[in-house]
Parts: structure tokens; C-alpha cells; sequence
């Protein structure tokens, strides 16, 4: 995936595997090269930042890359029935649900909608531990960022016993990772297993 990350970086990208063959050659079923679990951010469109095709890429997202249920179970999915060899787990800066996450956190914070407050609840231990590293009321994104990718990856690992024992078999790596939006660059934090990109 790093070398297709490096291609759209350059703006060379190859769009491979986005044609009528391929289309025709996948109907019947998938075998994708990884999952993907990131943010629903519309500048985060997986196949286009990876130069990836049709069928490469099994994606799961939602806003802020929170992990549910339904996160894991697609995810356990991709592992124990496509047989993905890696998943990865992509944040990114200037992320609205980690923005939402720390302006909740303010004293003077607007209630938001019950949804919304819900879903970003699981970045909150992420600004609470920033601000309790360095005490300014508005913490770094990128930062908060950080912390919450590498709880998100932890949290997968905890909740599934599939996933964590796919990683000990080595039939699986994760990785988490930060998308630089300006530079297209996708920036690998966290790595569990070994990877082949």
C-alpha cells in the first residue's frame, strides 16, 4: 500500500484495476489486499490515496474512526473469511470528530446533538490525557489526533480475540496510521505484526 500511497503523493498516480475487466473479473467474489478502517472524511478516499483498484481494498468507515460493534464484526470479516493479511486503521489531521471531541471538552462547550455526542465520547480520554500532559485549554489536534489512533488500534486488539490471535499467528499486521490531507502522505504510527507493503 506505501507504494501506491507514494504514487498519488508524486501525482503520478496508476489507477490500476478500475476498468470494465475488472470490473467483470470481481463480480463473483472479492479477495482484497487489506482492510482499511478510517475516518468518513470525504478527503479520505481510500482507493484514490492508495492508487488502488476495484476489489483491492475491503474499507470500513465512519466519523472519527470510533470502533463499534459493527466496525469489528466487518473487520473480523475481511480477517476470518477474505483472509486480509493487514488492516489499517487511518486518522487524520484536521479531523472534525477529534475537533468536535475537544471543543466538548471546553467550559463553556455547546451541548451538541445526543448522536453526535455519543459517537465522539470515545476520543475524549484522548483529550483529557493531552491536557493533562500541557494545561492549554485548546490542545493540538495532531496530537489528540495521535492519541486517539493508537487507542482506537488498542481497542480493536481488545475487543477481538480473532484479531489479536490472527497478529499472534502471524496471518496478520496492523498498522495505524495519520493522513497528512495537504501532502497526501499517509504516515504509519503503529505497528503490530509484520507487513509487507
Amino acid at each position: 500500500m506505501s507504494r501506491g500511497n507514494e504514487r498519488f503523493v508524486a501525482g503520478e498516480p496508476q489507477h490500476p484495476r478500475q476498468d470494465v475487466e475488472r470490473r467483470t473479473e470481481i463480480a463473483e467474489a472479492q479477495e482484497p489486499h487489506a482492510a482499511l478502517f478510517g475516518c468518513s472524511d470525504s478527503r479520505l478516499a481510500a482507493e484514490i490515496i492508495f492508487d488502488k483498484g476495484l476489489g483491492d481494498l475491503f474499507v470500513v468507515r465512519n466519523a472519527g474512526q470510533i470502533i463499534s460493534d459493527s466496525v469489528i464484526g466487518s473487520l473480523e470479516y475481511a480477517v476470518a473469511v477474505l483472509h486480509v493479511p493487514l488492516i489499517v486503521v487511518l486518522g487524520h489531521d484536521e479531523c472534525g470528530a477529534v475537533r468536535a471531541a475537544i471543543d466538548a471538552q471546553q467550559p463553556d462547550a455547546v451541548p451538541l446533538p445526543p448522536h453526535i455526542a455519543q459517537l465522539i465520547e470515545p476520543i475524549a480520554p484522548a483529550v483529557r490525557r493531552v491536557l493533562a500532559r500541557d494545561p492549554d485549554p485548546h490542545p493540538d489536534i495532531l496530537e489528540v489526533g495521535r492519541e486517539h489512533l493508537r487507542d482506537t488500534v488498542a481497542e480493536l486488539l481488545e475487543r477481538s480475540e480473532l484479531i489479536g490471535a490472527a497478529i499472534a499467528m502471524s496471518t496478520l499486521a496492523v498498522v495505524g496510521a495519520n493522513y497528512r490531507l495537504l501532502e497526501g502522505r499517509v504516515i504509519p504510527d503503529v505497528i503490530l505484526g509484520s507487513v509487507e507493503t
